[in-house]
């Protein structure tokens, strides 16, 4: 009897576990700033180009890129979490060509930014 009592507590603390880890795990997720990337060219981005003063520009990490006519979700990196509001970006194209500089505001919600 006292081993069948010893399993049942072990499993519903294991249970347990189980579902603050998950809660635990999905509220880091939903921390996460994001926002999307829509590029209606006919050329596919290769890179995005963001810049906190206007004047100096890191890349942004995009993978292998934005095809024309797609949209993709960009994940922000935790390093910017203390940053500014406001953004410079730009997209340099498959041609190598460059988009001409625009401000984004990264606290609005649900943002997509669009290459025309």
């Amino acid at each position: 009897m006292k081993f069948q009592n010893y399993f049942k507590k072990v499993i519903v603390l294991s249970f347990a576990v189980i579902l603050m880890s998950y809660s635990a795990s999905f509220a880091a997720v939903s921390n996460e700033y994001s926002f999307k990337v829509t590029n209606r060219t006919d050329t596919a981005i290769k890179k995005l180009l963001a810049s906190e003063d206007g004047e100096k520009y890191g890349f942004f990490d995009i993978g292998k890129g934005i095809g024309a006519g797609k949209t993709a979700t960009m994940i922000w990196d935790k390093s910017t979490d203390e940053g500014n509001c406001e953004w410079y970006f730009k997209a340099v194209f498959a041609d190598d060509s460059e988009s001409e500089p625009v401000t984004f505001d990264f606290c609005e919600e649900n943002l997509e930014l669009v290459f025309d």
